[in-house]
């Protein structure tokens, strides 16, 4: 009773102080509120302390939890977006060297070539203008129409590639696109002459980062007329991406596969996408004696739009890894000059396309990145109510508020502003071009990664054995400076 009658006189007295009091009032309750329950967690004991739940979160996760309760809820496989959240050794743990003195860095007035070709031995290669491409995402299984538009406009305005993932072909995304890769799916669909033949290069998708072999179904809609045509189902049917493609049950069959391909879409690069895996090297020799023009290397950090969590947290090799591995493995079989390595896997960052460059890779595919920078300010349209996705999925709530100018617009700056970037490192190394930058470029920050790719300790001195003993030469640049 007595602190009901002292909530009434602090109450009375806030009205007739007015906003000081009000101020008062509110602080006072605050200070009331938080003190009980500071007081309660201090004294109860675990068996009937909420603080047992901060201590069990610390210790599984918070992932772990609410995974746990969605299979709890389901009773089935979950789906996750967008990739693992587990921490793999990554790009993070490489730094580049600085050119200054013993290697000079690269005049401003030079001009740095970023260009990149892809299939160099085809007739018909395909060139792009920086080392980015737009990943594979699939029309229908996971984006929207108006949003694979945007990102192939966008590629466009950039002169890079964009790539179709294994969703149904879209007329529309060809129209955009000046540079187009057709995922060669393990489904069904986008397998006729007429389609083939409209591709700057196809990728077959033997796997992928995030989904390892497996095969998957992607349901249709009992209305959706399109999406059912496109998959070449009745509307209703599920549309099967199996495991194995129909002409590869061996992996001897795998050249007949690619001849039939270059026989229908010409002499353009032809190659495959591979998850990164223990055997990385062997399926990387099936393919090289297949005559593919390019592999694609797909590490442990992939993302999807929904993959069992197992698959991303569990399976496969990192990018990091995977990538070292497969340039080096088209070394030693001669082949590195014919054969384009691509890679992909949780690359977001200029400095992170720099640094599989530095591996060995050609070039490198983004993804969900790609995803976000498309849709900069437009995911305020969904936000707070529903997660960014919801803008771009095709069955995203927000989906139809997507604006495709605009996206487009945003990812062309956004791959300029990573080229410009790659420029400015190039020129940080003492190079001119994306060809030049290798491991040579690398030093890394710990033991696991030093030893896995390669490359020196950034706490080890990167020095000539007889430099203390010996006067380094000139260069032509330093005699004249001295001589001045």
């Amino acid at each position: 009773m007595k602190k009901i009658w002292e909530k009434v006189f602090f109450s009375s007295l806030a009205i007739a102080l007015g906003y000081q009091g009000a101020r008062f009032l509110a602080r006072k309750i605050i200070h009331d509120v938080s003190t009980d329950a500071i007081s309660t967690i201090m004294t109860d004991l675990y068996d009937e302390n909420l603080w047992e739940f901060v201590s069990a979160t610390t210790k599984f996760g918070p992932q772990v939890i609410v995974e746990t309760n969605l299979r709890s809820q389901e009773g089935q496989m979950i789906k996750r977006p967008l990739g693992s959240p587990k921490k793999f050794p990554s790009l993070d743990q490489l730094m580049f060297n600085i050119g200054q003195l013993h290697i000079m860095p690269t005049p401003l007035e030079q001009p740095v070539d970023t260009k990149v070709v892809i299939g160099k031995n085809c007739k018909h290669p395909l060139i792009i203008d920086l080392p980015i491409m737009v990943s594979g995402m699939a029309f229908g299984a996971a984006l929207s129409e108006k949003a694979k538009v945007a990102l192939a406009k966008g590629a466009s305005m950039a002169n890079t590639a964009t790539n179709t993932g294994e969703g149904p072909f879209l007329p529309s995304e060809r129209k955009a696109a000046k540079k187009l890769i057709l995922q060669y799916n393990r489904g069904k669909w986008n397998k006729s002459d007429e389609i083939l033949k409209q591709a700057d290069a196809i990728e077959i998708q033997i796997g992928q980062g995030a989904t390892g072999g497996t095969g998957h179904k992607n349901n249709v809609g009992i209305t959706d007329f399109k999406l059912a045509k496109g998959f070449g189902v009745l509307p209703a049917q599920d549309a099967v991406l199996h495991a194995r493609h129909a002409e590869v049950s061996t992996p001897s069959e795998l050249p007949k596969l690619v001849q039939k391909l270059k026989s229908v879409a010409g002499d353009i690069p032809i190659g495959v996408k591979f998850g990164a895996g223990k055997y990385l090297e062997m399926d990387m020799k099936w393919a090289i004696d297949a005559g593919v023009d390019f592999i694609t290397i797909d590490g442990a950090e992939a993302a999807t739009k929904g993959s069992a969590p197992i698959l991303q947290d569990d399976f496969g090799i990192p990018t990091i890894f995977a990538i070292n591995r497969a340039a080096q493995f088209l070394q030693k079989q001669n082949c590195q000059d014919r054969i384009s390595l691509i890679a992909a896997g949780k690359i977001r960052t200029p400095g992170d396309v720099l640094k599989v460059l530095a591996l060995g890779a050609d070039a490198a595919y983004i993804g969900a990145i790609a995803l976000f920078a498309m849709s900069h300010t437009q995911v305020l349209k969904p936000i707070p109510f529903e997660p960014p996705t919801q803008l771009v999925y095709y069955d995203g709530k927000y989906a139809d508020k997507f604006d495709i100018a605009s996206g487009a617009k945003n990812l062309a700056k956004f791959l300029k502003s990573c080229n410009d970037e790659l420029i400015e490192g190039i020129r940080a190394l003492g190079k001119t071009s994306v060809g030049e930058v290798n491991k040579d470029d690398l030093v890394a920050l710990d033991d696991i990664t030093a030893k896995g790719v390669g490359v020196p300790l950034a706490y080890e001195p990167c020095i000539t054995p007889n430099i203390y003993n010996k006067k380094i030469p000139l260069s032509t640049e330093g005699k004249r400076h001295e001589e001045g």
